[in-house]
């Protein structure tokens, strides 16, 4: 890893390490005794997409999912907002997607389910450094999945599991957090702060700021896009990690109108 520390999250330290090539068991299904154990009383923080599909598969907006359904929390070290899944408050503490057959919202399940029985913890930001996550194997003792006979790779287990693509459209959001700005210890004030949660997680919000602020009329983008951002979600995220990093870090990823032409308006 280049000499590079990794730091460790709480929950991942004294767990085995893995490389991508690297393999272990696991096979989960109705049938293990411990079905469902895993989807009660634990933290599920959530990725941008991961709030994205699950409010569009419960058909609610943004906004009234991150009110419903999740805690916002802040990392350690930067102090950027991060979301969690709200467990039950019903016995035992259980997900509330969760039912007798398992998922009820298994194709929009968050990234961190996704990746069980792996974790994975990415290196802070340095300088001419590309960040290269470090791999570690959950061993619950109630899970019997891990004494299965499925033989999985850390590069398969992540494809079979859709995590690989689900990553590349977030990209962009791993490039903020892991942003060279926040090398020494810097951190956003707290205006770019609600900036960053509201791009990031209230995708909806954010879709009224593109279109009933100035923002059409102070950047420079291709129509086509603009007629896509209305009700293309995906379009729309990127768009918002390009404003962000243009907002946040002085990037020239958006291009600035050198004269504005008359305020539009959204219909």
């Amino acid at each position: 890893m280049s000499g590079t520390t990794v730091e460790v999250p709480s929950v991942l330290k004294e767990r085995p390490t893995l490389e991508v090539g690297d393999s272990f068991c696991f096979a989960c299904g109705p049938d293990r005794a411990c079905f469902n154990t895993c989807c009660a009383d634990v933290n599920i923080i959530l990725t941008p997409l991961d709030v994205l599909g699950l409010s569009r598969r419960l058909g609610m907006a943004t906004s009234d999912f991150l009110t419903a359904h999740t805690v916002r929390l802040e990392t350690k070290d930067l102090q950027l907002p991060v979301v969690a899944l709200k467990m039950s408050e019903a016995e035992g503490r259980p997900c509330p997607f969760v039912g007798p057959g398992g998922c009820t919202v298994y194709d929009d399940r968050p990234w961190a389910c996704r990746m069980y029985p792996v974790g994975m913890a990415l290196p802070p930001a340095r300088a001419g450094e590309d960040p290269r996550p470090q791999f570690f194997l959950f061993e619950d003792d109630f899970c019997e999945g891990r004494r299965g006979a499925g033989a999985w790779t850390v590069e398969q287990w992540r494809r079979d599991q859709g995590v690989l693509e689900r990553e590349e459209l977030e990209s962009g959001f791993r490039a903020l957090v892991g942003h060279p700005w926040f090398i020494g210890g810097r951190r956003l004030d707290e205006g770019r702060t609600e900036m960053f949660f509201t791009a990031c997680y209230d995708l909806d919000r954010f879709r009224s700021f593109v279109f009933e602020s100035s923002f059409l009329d102070r950047f420079i983008l291709d129509q086509e896009l603009v007629g896509k951002l209305e009700n293309d979600d995906l379009e729309l995220l990127q768009l918002a990690f390009r404003w962000l990093r243009f907002a946040l870090f002085g990037e020239p990823t958006l291009t600035v109108r050198s004269h504005r032409p008359s305020p539009r308006r959204r219909t």
